[in-house]
Parts: C-alpha cells; sequence; structure tokens
C-alpha cells in the first residue's frame, strides 16, 4: 500500500512565536503574581518601634533588675568569702591533725622498735640473770607502767586517726560548699552584665530627638520628686518648731523629775549620724560600679554600709539584710542617718540627710549624689542605731 502523505505542517525552526495568545497569558500571570507579592510584602505588619516613655519605662526596669542581680551578687560574694575562709581554717586544722597523727604513730614505732630489739624473756630468767632480786623487781615494774604508755599510745593513736578522719570529711564538705557559692557568684555577674547590657542597647538605638525627649522627660521626674521633698521639708520644719514650743513650754514649768531620757538617746544617734553623713558627703561625685564597696566607687549597699561603718555600725552587705538591721520608721518619722530603702524588691537604698533628700549611689553610669526620696517607690525606712 503506498504511503500515505502527510497533511501536518511542518514546525517552525525560529522557536515559540512571540505573537502566541499562550505566552501573552503566561506573561501576564506571571506579573500578577509579582504584583501580588510586592503588595503582599509591602501589606505585611511591622511593629512599630517603642515610644521614648516605653523606652524610658523599659530602661528604668532593667536598671532595677540590674539592682536586683547586684545584691544577688553581692551575697553570693559575702558567702563565698565566708566560705573561703572556713576552708583555710578547716584545711588548717587537717594539717594540724595530720601532725598529731604522725606523731602518735613515730610513737608506736618506737615501741614496737625497742620490743624487736629487746625480745621475749620469761619471768623466772629475768630473776635468774639479773644482778640482784631487787634490780628484777626495778625492771619488772618499769616494764609494767611501760605497758601502760603502749596502751596509751595505741588509745591516742586512734583518737588522732579518727579525728583526722572527720576534719578531712568536714574540709571535703566545705569544698563542695564553696564551690557552689562560686557558682553562684558567676551565675549573678553574668545577669548583671546581660541586664546592663540590654539598658545600653535600647539607650544606643535612639535618635538625637528621642534622647533629647527622654532627658526632658528624666527632669521632668526629677522635678516632681523635688517638689514632694520640698513639701516634705516643710512638714518637718512645721514639726521641729511644734518640738522646740513644747519643749520651751515644759523648760517654764517646774520640774517633776519625770523625765524619760531620751533627748540622750536622741543625742546619742544624732551624733553617729553626723559620722554617717559627713563620710557620705565626702563620697558625692565618685561613680557607681556594681558590686563596689570603695573607697573609689560604690553600689548603693556599699556606700550605706561605708558610711555607717564611719559611725561604729556593722552593717551586712545587702540591701535585704540592711533592712533588717535596725528599727523600722515610718516616712513622716525620718531622722537624718535613717537608711531609706525602694522598690518591692527592696533592690536599693540611700541615706536620709532631711528635707525630704537623700545621698545615693544611684546606678550604672551615675555618680554618688544627692536626690530626692520621692525619685523611686519607698519601700520602707530604718533606723540602723
Amino acid at each position: 500500500m503506498p504511503a500515505l502523505a502527510s497533511h501536518r505542517k511542518p514546525r517552525s525552526r525560529s522557536g515559540v512565536r512571540t505573537n502566541s495568545p499562550a505566552v501573552g497569558i503566561t506573561t501576564a500571570a506571571l506579573a500578577s503574581v509579582t504584583l501580588l507579592s510586592t503588595q503582599s510584602a509591602n501589606a505585611a505588619p511591622t511593629e512599630p518601634a517603642p515610644s521614648v516613655e516605653e523606652v524610658q519605662k523599659k530602661v528604668d526596669d532593667l536598671y532595677r533588675q540590674a539592682g536586683v542581680a547586684t545584691q544577688q551578687y553581692n551575697k553570693a560574694k559575702e558567702a563565698t568569702e565566708k566560705q573561703r575562709r572556713t576552708v583555710d581554717r578547716v584545711l588548717d586544722e587537717v594539717a594540724k591533725r595530720a601532725d598529731k597523727l604522725n606523731e602518735a604513730r613515730r610513737t608506736l614505732g618506737s615501741y614496737a622498735a625497742a620490743q624487736y630489739r629487746e625480745g621475749a624473756v620469761s619471768p623466772a630468767a629475768a630473776l635468774m640473770f639479773a644482778d640482784s632480786p631487787q634490780t628484777y623487781f626495778d625492771q619488772t615494774q618499769l616494764m609494767e607502767r611501760l605497758t601502760d604508755r603502749q596502751r596509751g599510745a595505741v588509745t591516742d593513736f586512734q583518737s588522732q586517726q579518727a579525728a583526722a578522719a572527720k576534719k578531712r570529711a568536714q574540709a571535703a564538705k566545705s569544698l563542695e560548699s564553696l564551690t557552689a557559692s562560686q557558682a553562684s557568684l558567676r551565675t549573678s555577674k553574668q545577669n548583671v552584665q546581660q541586664k546592663l547590657g540590654a539598658a545600653r542597647t535600647l539607650l544606643s538605638r535612639l535618635t538625637t530627638q528621642e534622647k533629647a525627649r527622654l532627658a526632658a522627660l528624666e527632669r521632668e521626674k526629677e522635678a516632681e520628686a523635688r517638689r514632694k521633698a520640698t513639701a516634705k521639708a516643710e512638714a518637718e520644719a512645721r514639726a521641729k518648731a511644734e518640738a522646740d514650743r513644747l519643749r520651751e513650754e515644759q523648760a517654764q514649768r517646774p520640774s517633776t523629775g519625770t523625765g524619760t531620757g531620751s533627748g540622750t538617746s536622741d543625742g546619742t544617734y544624732a551624733t553617729k549620724a553626723a559620722k554617717v553623713l559627713a563620710f557620705a558627703r565626702t563620697q558625692i561625685g565618685k561613680p557607681y560600679v556594681w558590686g563596689a564597696t570603695g573607697p573609689s566607687s560604690y553600689d548603693c549597699s556599699g556606700l550605706t554600709q561605708a558610711a555607717w561603718k564611719e559611725a561604729g555600725v556593722e552593717l551586712p552587705r545587702t540591701t535585704w539584710d540592711q533592712v533588717k538591721a535596725g528599727t523600722r520608721v515610718a516616712t513622716e518619722d525620718l531622722l537624718p542617718g535613717d537608711l531609706v530603702f525602694f522598690y518591692d524588691d527592696i533592690s536599693h537604698v540611700g541615706i536620709y540627710i532631711g528635707d525630704g533628700m537623700m545621698i545615693h549611689a544611684p546606678k550604672p553610669g551615675a555618680n554618688v549624689r544627692e536626690e530626692s526620696i520621692y525619685y523611686m517607690p519607698i519601700y520602707g525606712s530604718v533606723r540602723p542605731a
């Protein structure tokens, strides 16, 4: 059968035609997809930049958290130093026990060597070879006494051995506690650094205008705190005037001899407080450094501890312990020298100087200064002595 001729048109070798309807549809589709993708990207929600007020609140909160972490660091450091002293003392005792044990061991060794050299001699033979019966009885009595000493030496050795083992176990436990304290110290230090780093990062992202706005907010906050301090100063002045008036009236009355003697007590406290305030004022301008206790820099509780030490009063290291070291007093009853604590977590402390003002080491980047006690929320106050 003859082959049928093909009626198909040969394919063009020039490729797909540009005026093909399919190509036009494809191109339009791609363009639509691209347009939709661009619109979707533009329509994606972006997180708005925080306002200056929000940054201020966040930074203040980070500084407060750093204050808490600083007190944790101070507590861990104090525990580490205390535990290290304990370890050193116990190791000294272990060494002394080892010396006593070695001495007891040498005593036993000398008895054993003597017995080996002399050998065992029967009482009958000893009597026969003795120069005289009296000499024999003198030697027998001596041997009995030596036997008692040997028995005592064994007992002493056993006692020293047990005591040395006990001290070694105590030293091992103390070393474990020291290791735990050191680990806590490292963790607290890292926590402080993390909080302060986060605060610095937030502040570094502010524009010049935002930094100016932040400074204005700080000035507003300080002005409000000063206003409250002024009101307290006026109240204190009125209270003092009233006290002076009552004291003058009492002085004009006939004496009944029923005085309470509180003036002497107040005078004693005022004397100590004067030393505290004199020291604190000489520290003004020195930088805040977390964990520092002076003399070139301080954190808040390091400053209060150093100031009251000048008056002969040893305060604990942390704010959490200092708030327990004295008599609690109300804000309206504050006297110069009292300690004022801030925030619910008691992470900050300052020294009251009167008229609603205090001296304190504020925060990283700031120096020891005078400031209103109303700059931060007050937790409570303590009179240390």
